[in-house]
């Protein structure tokens, strides 16, 4: 099972228009005829553009990337260890980083509560850019 946790505060607490980072820790773990990991954390600058409850988001930043796929040929007994991540853009071994934008929309209840976002958040590394990947996220606000 694939999870996703961040954390999403402003720099300048009075001001929700104002500069902001987001951190967070993802992936996930498997032990079905393979050893499979992965740890995703993603680091991002944005800006929030709004007023009342509705914003658009602006940011960008990268995600770190750590990957390990070890298969046990049970033919030839041989271990095959595998470091490269093949997700839209393969992130060649990691150890690695993949580069994100973010545009797009975010609902933050005014006296704190249940927030939503949908956003554009465009891909890239090394070995290109990708431009159409879509995000959503449900959360709190205090």
């Amino acid at each position: 099972m694939a999870y996703s946790f961040n954390y999403d505060f402003r720099f300048d607490k009075n001001d929700i228009n104002s500069w902001g980072m987001r951190l967070g820790a993802g992936g996930w773990a498997t032990n079905w005829g393979n050893r499979e990991r992965l740890l995703t954390m993603p680091f991002q600058l944005n800006k929030l553009f709004g007023s009342q409850k509705h914003f658009f988001e602006l940011g960008g930043g990268a995600t770190f990337v750590y990957y390990r796929d070890q298969w046990n040929n049970s033919w030839s007994g041989e271990t095959i260890l595998y470091k490269d991540f093949d997700f839209i853009l393969n992130t060649g071994d990691t150890p690695a980083f993949m580069g994100t934008l973010n545009f797009g929309y975010r609902r933050i209840p005014v006296d704190g509560g249940f927030t939503f976002k949908a956003n554009l958040t465009p891909i890239f590394n090394q070995n290109g850019f990708w431009p159409l990947w879509v995000g959503v996220g449900f959360g709190y606000a205090f």
